[in-house]
């Protein structure tokens, strides 16, 4: 059986990325800082990548999403997006959490955070999960470990994916450990006219 062919996607944060994958082999990777603009730029990027090695939507086995935490809109987009495609495309979608890429890429015994805003981080450790400042995290035991660049965040969504392949996977979600930061309004609703 070939090994298949997998196409990771991350706008979990102030960039857009993408790997493609061939089993463990990285084929090509593109990541793009933005701060906005994840939605209009992701399918172009996508095609770029696969284009680059003249491949088609057809060709890809599977495609693998980062599923946060992170950007509350970036996540929604990957997510949206790469379900979408998978759809699509018949194929499976694999959501890869923050700490499981970070987990792929790291030394054992080190302790994978995602950074927050304001100097924190979230966290996942034996039974502690949650919204850290930076001394909390650290007082836990391990030394954390440093952040992977974005290039290798994305190859690990890829690679990780390409590990679960053939598996069945249930649709992607967005993994938040926080509630978003936005409010519902407060003004009372218009009122509608006969």
């Amino acid at each position: 059986m070939p090994l298949p062919l997998v196409l990771g996607v991350d706008t979990s944060g102030p960039y857009c990325a993408a790997a493609l994958v061939q089993g463990a082999q990285l084929l090509d990777v593109v990541c793009e800082d933005m701060a906005r603009g994840q939605a209009e730029s992701l399918i172009g990027i996508l095609e770029t990548v696969l284009a680059r090695h003249s491949y088609a939507w057809a060709d890809l086995d599977a495609l693998g999403v980062g599923t946060g935490p992170g950007n509350f809109t970036g996540i929604r987009i990957a997510v949206s997006a790469t379900r979408g495609l998978a759809l699509g495309l018949d194929i499976p979608a694999y959501g890869i959490n923050g700490f499981d890429q970070r987990q792929h890429t790291q030394p054992q015994g080190t302790l994978n955070t995602v950074p927050a805003p304001r100097d924190c981080f979230y966290v996942r450790h034996d039974a502690v999960q949650g919204l850290m400042t930076r001394a909390e995290a650290e007082s836990l035991g391990p030394r954390m470990a440093p952040q992977p660049d974005t290039k290798t965040l994305v190859t690990s969504i890829a690679q990780l994916a390409a590990q679960h392949f053939p598996a069945p996977a249930p649709a992607p979600a967005p993994f938040y450990m926080r509630a978003p930061d936005a409010a519902p309004a407060k003004d009372a609703p218009p009122v509608l006219l006969p």
